[in-house]
């Protein structure tokens, strides 16, 4: 490898950590008295820490070589009925937690089915369950807001500390840590990558898609319900709004992802960095004073395309890398050939 290719390598892998570094210093000299302070930071990450866990989550699904819309619809029933469980059927707190994250698996296990079983287009699947559950939210919510009395610790869940640090990032820690462990280091992680790669070839060396993908949703749908508890113990108010409005930001969170860290694959550090990265922006423009309500939408959807386009070049770019270095070894083996047959 020369040093030409060397630093696209470190320029693709880092450019986006090192443009999260230069929003940073920029907004900083802009705004020096208020974006440069530990508040300011603490104020992203609060915006950002459900996004986040809902990027991971797509980020699983884009592992395997699928995409998944119905979870902004799905963290909206979820959170919902985290709060409905309690105020209104009066369920114990603990009861309307396992309650949730099995709504969430059971929301997962019916993306896998019209995917796998029925074989209906990831995109499409998922948008037809998504507006089928944001129907369903519509319908429980009658169009109002869930709220009442929550029990401290059900509160505790999003507002609690662990040694000082707030409790929401120790979640985003054991999830990311979790995630890079099963993927980088697991034989499951290594079919996963290898589905998403070329399913046709994985199945074809006896990987059985059906059941990695099912695997993979419903722990998508796991991630979406708790990131849904999180959200309701955050809010503590349900409304059926609430959820569609995550569904851009966290695809294009993932999408972006993608491009970093290891580009062409999707990972769970470059997830965070991108969403970060996206956070930072848009908190540096509302200080700026672009506080009208176009900023965020344009700001994300224009996030998304980028995203969308780097994420294929990435792929694209990955995949000359392996045929480069396949060419040089099928050359010699013909040359061998050529050579035992003279």
């Amino acid at each position: 490898m020369n040093s030409k290719q060397r630093l696209g390598l470190i320029g693709s892998r880092y450019g986006l950590p090192f443009i999260g570094l230069l929003l940073i210093g920029i907004f900083s000299a802009l705004l020096p008295a208020t974006f440069a302070s530990p508040m300011t930071a603490l104020a992203i990450f609060d915006a950002e820490v459900i996004i986040i866990m809902l990027a991971l989550a797509e980020m699983l699904v884009l592992v395997v070589g699928e995409q998944d819309l119905s979870l902004g619809y799905g963290i909206g029933l979820t959170h919902i009925l985290a709060l409905g469980f309690i105020v209104r059927d009066h369920l114990p707190w603990q009861l309307s937690v396992i309650l949730v994250l099995l709504v969430g698996a059971a929301i997962g296990a019916a993306n896998a089915f019209f995917v796998t079983v029925v074989k209906i287009n990831s995109f499409i699947a998922t948008l037809g369950v998504g507006t089928v559950l944001y129907a369903i939210s519509n319908w429980y919510t009658d169009s109002l807001q869930v709220m009442g009395d929550l029990p401290k610790e059900f509160v505790a869940i999003y507002a609690g500390n662990f040694f000082g640090a707030p409790i929401s990032l120790v979640y985003i820690v054991v999830i990311v840590v979790g995630l890079w462990l099963v993927l980088e280091f697991t034989v499951v992680g290594r079919y996963l990558y290898a589905l998403g790669g070329n399913r046709k070839a994985a199945e074809l060396s006896g990987i059985r898609p059906k059941r990695y993908i099912f695997g993979v949703w419903i722990a998508v749908g796991l991630l979406m319900g708790f990131a849904g508890i999180v959200l309701a113990s955050r809010l503590q108010i349900g409304s059926a709004g609430t959820g569609p409005d995550y569904l851009l930001p966290v695809f294009a969170g993932a999408m972006l992802g993608t491009t970093t860290i290891k580009p062409g694959r999707a990972n769970p550090f470059g997830t965070i960095i991108a969403v970060t990265v996206l956070g930072i922006g848009i908190a540096g423009f509302q200080q700026l004073g672009s506080s009208t309500p176009f900023i965020v939408p344009l700001f994300n959807g224009s996030t998304l395309l980028i995203g969308v386009g780097l994420a294929v070049y990435a792929a694209q770019k990955v995949r000359a890398s392996n045929t480069s270095a396949v060419l040089p070894a099928s050359a010699a083996e013909t040359e061998e050939e050529e050579n035992s047959k003279n």
